[in-house]
């Protein structure tokens, strides 16, 4: 039987409590039976003659009696004369045993502790047989956050699947927990132990609770497992990232089985340490990381690498992943339901019975996802047409033979200077780094091929951004070129009916003075890491404009002053934002230009692999959420998203200059000739030891829009946003109305890239006739 707590002392405080009773969380009790006893719940009533009185002990003996006769429908008069021979003698106000809740001044009358656990209990059969009843009865259970593990903690006492509940949680009940915390708005303030203890006690009195009102440390975590006992099932539902992994160091050496229920498409998480003692935490997730420093972690730039395994980014619910994209910007935290964490509570205690009972005996991550179990069929897989098809080796050799000879007297080179030429070409930056081009050689002149299929996506409109990649490609060439003594005779887009053909180029040895960017051509790269901040010098500003003196049709502006940079800095923020907004930009940008392994980018040589962008481990998540379509399409049907603006804008904020490439006319030509001079500006940061990244969601997307029919593709409210944004972004580089803005791109100092992206092999993307 369960110790009485009448003694005068402890009545004489409890007497002394405000009436909520500070932290007290066992109730008193009172068998009448026992002088001490009466005479206690005497003086308690006589203090306090305003404590409200429940009997009902007539009703709970009518269910006892009529659990011993299930076979018989038994009368009034029956039920009465058997609860009479059953008393015994003993009058109805003594049976049993009267229970007072010094927190909310209550007083109880029930049966004594084996009918009561055996009257609880009765509807549990034979989901539970009375012998596993019995054996539940003897384990012990220790939940670690109150939270989620309010519900769990709850479920398992109402079920009596456990003998003894320890509970741990340092904080105390906030308004923004009465969205799943189950609690009366008397008890904000108080300890969340204290809530679900006091809540149990008035469900089962009997039941031994202990409480960590202190939460887990790493002072108390070995008494947590073992005092009194060891646990025989450890659940956690903590959001402490040092307490998830220490926890489970210590359970997984003393051999104690964790159990997490993560209120996310019904996630449970089960580690067997019981049965597997080698088994590692979080099943190898965090096996790559030092966790000897997780409680040095503090802020959470150093604890994402562990929250990411133990959350799941990739497994996460839409919803969950487009609110994790909103943390830090219009809500603090994770959210959590009331519906999944009831949810939970329910698939916890069902997991725990069957685990303490021996009847399931896995670990691993399981989901048991309501929305695609109960829901609408929604395609969740986005898929575009991409109907372009490039040139074959033989379409192209075709096209080459129809391209008329050259006036004048041409060479041809040797063999060794044909792969250096290649080698230079291959240098030349692309968008994405698609590399959209074939280059073929009949063995007297080279042609450019535009290779299509690497370069049709939303954001190459009209072929814009390949245009600009070919005048990158062809300036390499005659760099490299000069270099050798060679001059090249270019011959731009020599068939009319042929635009895949982008041109044809002859060579002749001549005395030819040699340019010094050649030297850089192998060394220029994209370097997406943040700038220092500091400013470009006068000297160097001007080495820009003098690298692109020679193309008359053309304008570079460039931009230093602070609060501009700033505000352009928005604006490449948002227009990046809103590129993902549209269905086919997010899913060119991480379905087709992103390598998201280093094992995939040694596979293709091709895309942006994921290194490259120097992520912060905070990014690197955000980009991983951001991946699943139908989580941004919330975000922007939410009106939503600043975070996906940041990580641009916040490189861009630390630019030391921003320049512009402008051209009069949106024609082709144009845009090779501002991709030539392009190269030469990039080239020209790297002999200054400038770092150079383009930015040109913004520009390539006002090309549509000024230039597509109806904004070609954009929703409307995308397209009038790109408008305004335009405008603004116009005013800043004071552009004209006939002045085409056509490459955006950061100048910054600034640390070395540390890893840079592959380049095809040349037999991918050159034919070699003679070869053939």
């Amino acid at each position: 039987m369960t110790k009485n707590y009448s003694e005068p002392d402890v009545l004489a405080q409890l007497l002394a409590e405000r009436p909520s009773g500070g932290d007290v969380v066992k109730p008193l009790f009172f068998r009448l039976g026992n002088i001490s006893d009466r005479q206690g719940l005497s003086n308690l009533l006589e203090k306090k003659p305003y404590i409200r009185i429940f009997d009902s002990i007539d009703q709970q003996l009518t269910e006892l009696i009529k659990s011993f006769h299930p076979k018989l429908t038994l009368s009034g008069d029956e039920i009465r004369s058997l609860v009479a021979e059953h008393l015994a003698g003993i009058s109805k106000i003594d049976y049993g045993v009267w229970v007072y809740y010094p927190w909310n001044e209550t007083l109880v009358h029930i049966l004594d502790e084996d009918e009561f656990i055996t009257m609880r209990t009765s509807r549990n059969r034979y989901k539970i047989t009375q012998d596993e009843q019995m054996r539940l009865m003897t384990k012990r259970i220790g939940v670690i956050g109150l939270s989620v593990g309010q519900s769990v903690s709850l479920t398992l006492c109402m079920e009596r699947g456990v003998g003894e509940l320890r509970i741990a949680d340092f904080d105390e009940l906030e308004i923004t927990n009465l969205n799943r915390l189950r609690s009366g708005l008397h008890n904000m303030g108080l300890k969340k132990t204290v809530i679900v203890a006091r809540e149990i006690a008035e469900i089962d009195p009997f039941l031994k609770v202990t409480c960590y009102h202190e939460g887990v440390t790493d002072a108390n975590l070995e008494d947590f497992l073992l005092h009194d006992g060891k646990l025989d099932l450890l659940i956690d539902e903590c959001d402490g990232v040092d307490v998830k992994i220490n926890c489970r160091l210590a359970a997984k050496k003393h051999g104690i089985p964790v159990l997490m229920e993560a209120s996310d498409r019904g996630t449970v998480d089960i580690e067997r340490f019981d049965l597997e003692p080698d088994r590692p935490i979080l099943h190898g997730f965090v096996e790559h990381l030092d966790l000897s420093n997780v409680r040095l972690a503090k802020t959470m730039e150093e604890k994402l690498p562990y929250i990411l395994p133990i959350v799941g980014i990739e497994t996460m619910s839409t919803r969950l992943k487009a609110s994790a994209i909103e943390i830090g910007q219009t809500i603090s935290t994770w959210p959590q339901l009331a519906s999944a964490v009831a949810f939970g509570g329910g698939m916890a205690a069902d997991v725990s019975r069957r685990v303490l009972l021996g009847q399931f005996n896995q670990s691993g991550r399981y989901f048991i996802d309501l929305e695609e179990l109960i829901g609408d069929q929604v395609r969740t897989d986005v898929t575009f047409e991409y109907t372009k098809r490039s040139l074959s080796p033989d379409e192209m050799a075709a096209a080459a033979s129809r391209v008329p000879p050259v006036a004048e007297h041409v060479d041809t080179i040797t063999e060794s200077e044909v792969r250096e030429l290649i080698s230079a070409v291959a240098a030349a930056p692309s968008p994405g780094n698609n590399q959209p081009w074939k280059w073929y050689y009949d063995g007297t002149r080279f042609y450019l091929f535009h290779d299509i299929q690497r370069s049709e996506s939303f954001g190459d409109f009209q072929n814009m951004a390949s245009y600009m990649t070919f005048g990158t490609a062809i300036e390499n060439l005659n760099l490299k070129a000069k270099d050798l003594g060679i001059k090249v005779i270019e011959n731009l887009f020599p068939l009319e009916d042929e635009p895949m053909l982008i041109g044809a180029f002859s060579f002749v040895y001549a005395d030819i003075e040699k340019d010094e960017l050649s030297h850089f051509l192998t060394i220029r790269c994209t370097n997406r890491r943040k700038g220092n901040g500091n400013r470009l010098t006068g000297n160097i500003l001007d080495d820009f404009r003098d690298a692109v003196r020679d193309f008359d049709r053309l304008k570079l502006k460039i931009v230093v002053e602070d609060k501009q940079v700033q505000r352009l800095a928005s604006i490449a923020g948002e227009a990046e934002k809103l590129r993902l907004f549209i269905p086919q930009g997010h899913y060119e940008l991480f379905e087709k230009e992103l390598r998201w392994t280093e094992r995939e980018a040694l596979e293709t040589k091709d895309g942006l692999d994921i290194q490259t962008l120097e992520l912060s481990p905070k990014d690197a998540i955000g980009f991983r959420v951001a991946r699943d379509p139908m989580a941004v399409k919330l975000v922007a049907e939410w009106g939503l998203g600043r975070a996906l603006e940041n990580m641009t804008a916040d490189l861009m904020k630390t630019a030391s200059a921003i320049g512009l490439v402008v051209i009069p006319t949106f024609d082709r030509t144009a845009l090779i000739e501002a991709g030539k001079a392009v190269e030469r500006i990039w080239l020209s940061a790297t002999r200054n030891k400038v770092s150079m990244q383009p930015v040109l969601a913004s520009v390539l997307h006002f090309a549509r829009l000024m230039h597509g029919k109806d904004g070609t593709g954009m929703p409307g409210w995308i397209q009038n946003r790109f408008g305004e944004l335009k405008g603004e972004f116009d005013s800043i580089f004071d552009n004209g109305s006939t002045e085409e803005s056509v490459f955006l791109f950061r100048l910054f100092y600034g640390n070395d890239p540390q890893v840079k992206s592959l380049r095809l092999d040349a037999d991918q993307f050159f034919i070699h006739q003679n070869n053939n």
